[in-house]
């Protein structure tokens, strides 16, 4: 692990902590070709406001545990977590001092590929959620915007090889999104260790 840079985001009501460098460059790369082809990624359909698309990502859920995950409609039945899942899962959970159950995994395959506002509030993950985000892959924008003070945003850079986690009150004040983009974007994959009850 590279601990060269860790950094607090310090926002209101909320527990934000960042790892620009978590994995160095040569480990995020293997990760990376090694998810693309080894996870089993779906293409599901989303219903939102009364229209049903497809998911402009695909997505793939590993857990310990047989417990099923809904949201936005689409429920998903866990896989068991691979071997190169439960090393990333250990070094995750060292950090954030905690044991996650599940991981749900976005593959986003260019800028057109996004996750629209939304929080991680869905009842199984309980009342403060702490929830770990790794990325390996191209890097992306990711956008904070808190529900109740429309002045209160921010935004970062999510790097290849880096760690982002939210703890605490995060999930009850803030929204986050992975916005599309026009510039030109390679595949990412994110990883998000959960704990679902």
């Amino acid at each position: 692990m590279l601990f060269e840079e860790v950094i607090n985001l310090n926002m209101k009501d909320a527990d934000v902590i960042y790892y620009p460098r978590f994995f160095n460059n040569e480990i995020s790369d293997f990760y990376f070709k090694t998810l693309l082809t080894t996870l089993e990624w779906q293409h599901d359909t989303i219903t939102l406001f009364g229209k049903t698309h497809l998911q402009p990502r695909l997505t793939a859920l590993y857990a310990n545990n047989k417990h099923l995950y809904t949201y936005s409609n689409i429920t998903m039945h866990p896989k068991a977590f691979t071997k190169d899942l439960l090393q990333i899962k250990e070094a995750v959970n060292k950090e954030a001092n905690t044991n996650f159950t599940s991981c749900l995994a976005n593959l986003y395959r260019n800028g057109n590929d996004s996750n629209g506002w939304h929080a991680d509030n869905e009842k199984e993950l309980g009342e403060k959620p702490i929830i770990a985000s790794v990325t390996f892959g191209a890097e992306r924008i990711f956008h904070f915007k808190h529900k109740y003070i429309p002045t209160l945003k921010t935004k970062l850079i999510l790097k290849h090889g880096s760690l982002l986690i939210m703890k605490g009150s995060t999930q009850k004040y803030w929204l986050h999104q992975l916005p599309k983009t026009k510039k030109k974007v390679g595949e990412r994959i994110n990883l998000t260790f959960r704990i679902i009850a």
